[in-house]
C-alpha cells in the first residue's frame, strides 16, 4: 500500500519525527520537576508534560494530515476505524516520569484498517529513535536493527510490566515465578513502548504485557515485526493494535512463552 504525503509534502515517517522532537522538547523540559497532575487509578497517573506533548503531537497531526483519525491515550476516544488512524502515546511510562526515573517513551504509529504501516519510538532522554516501515525493515538511531538470536528461555532476558489491572497483573507474576531462575533475567520497566522496542533492538529477547491499550502496542507492534521478531496474543494468534495480552520476542522464545502464558486463566 502506498503510504500518503501530508498537505506539506512530507512523508509520514517524517511528520512522525516532527511529533517526536516536538513533544521530546516538552518532557525533556518538564523532567525532575513535573509532578502528577490526576489520578486515573490506582498507580495510573498523568501530569501537565501528558498533556502539553499530546496536544502539541495533535496540532502537528491535524495540521500535516487533515483527514486522518488520531487515537491519543489521554484526549482521544478509543474508536476502531478502517482508515488512516495515527495512534499515539505522548508519554508512556509516565508514573516513571513523574519519578524522575529515567524511563519513558514517546511513541506514535500511523494504522490502516488497524494495521500500523509507519511506526516511531523515541527515548527522549537518551535520545534513540526507534523506527519502522511496513516492508522496510526496523533502526535504531538510522541503523538497521534486528531482535537478538536467542532460541530458548534459559538464553533470553525477558521484560514483563504489570499494568494496572490487578488480576491480569497478579497472573503476570505467576508466570515471571515460573520463568525464574531457568532465565537469565527478568526486567519490569514501566513501559511498554520501549519494551517492545528493546525485543525490535535485541535488548530484551522477549517482552510480555496483559493490560495494553492500543496506544501501548501500536508501534512496537510493527517495530518488532519487521526487526524479525514475533507479536501474538497469549493464544499465539497475530496481534493487532486491539490486542489486550501480547507477546513479543525472537520467534524461537516467543512460541515458548506463548505456550506458556496461554496456560494461565483468562478472565
Amino acid at each position: 500500500m502506498q503510504l500518503p504525503r501530508s498537505s506539506s509534502g512530507l512523508s509520514a515517517l517524517a511528520v512522525a519525527r516532527l511529533c517526536a522532537e516536538a513533544a521530546g522538547d516538552i518532557i525533556r523540559a518538564g523532567f525532575g520537576i513535573t509532578g502528577i497532575s490526576a489520578t486515573k487509578g490506582r498507580g495510573n497517573v498523568v501530569t501537565r508534560v501528558d498533556f502539553e506533548a499530546e496536544r502539541r503531537t495533535m496540532e502537528i497531526l491535524g495540521r500535516e494530515f487533515p483527514d486522518h483519525a488520531i487515537l491519543s491515550e489521554e484526549t482521544s476516544a478509543t474508536t476502531r476505524s478502517d482508515g488512516w488512524i495515527w495512534v499515539v502515546d505522548p508519554l508512556d511510562g509516565t508514573k516513571n516520569f513523574s519519578r524522575a526515573i529515567p524511563h519513558f517513551a514517546f511513541s506514535i504509529a500511523l494504522c490502516f484498517a488497524g494495521e500500523p504501516l509507519v511506526a516511531l519510538t523515541t527515548h527522549p532522554l537518551l535520545r534513540d529513535e526507534f523506527a519502522a516501515v511496513a516492508a522496510k525493515g526496523t533502526t535504531l538511531n538510522g541503523a538497521r536493527a534486528a531482535v537478538s538470536g536467542a532460541t530458548s528461555i534459559q538464553e533470553s532476558v525477558i521484560s514483563l510490566d504489570l499494568g494496572y489491572d490487578d488480576a491480569r497483573g497478579v497472573r503476570q507474576l505467576g508466570l515471571a515465578h515460573g520463568l525464574f531462575p531457568g532465565v537469565q533475567g527478568i526486567r519490569t520497566m514501566g513501559s511498554a513502548a520501549l519494551g517492545f522496542a528493546y525485543v525490535a533492538a535485541g535488548r530484551f529477547d522477549a517482552y510480555i504485557h496483559s493490560d495494553l491499550g492500543p496506544w501501548d502496542i501500536a508501534a512496537g507492534l510493527l517495530l518488532v515485526r519487521e526487526a524479525g521478531g514475533t507479536v501474538s496474543d497469549r493464544n499465539g494468534s497475530a496481534a493487532t493494535i486491539w490486542t489486550r495480552a501480547a507477546v513479543a520476542g525472537t520467534p524461537l522464545v516467543h512460541d515458548e512463552l506463548a505456550r506458556l502464558a496461554a496456560t494461565l486463566p483468562v478472565d
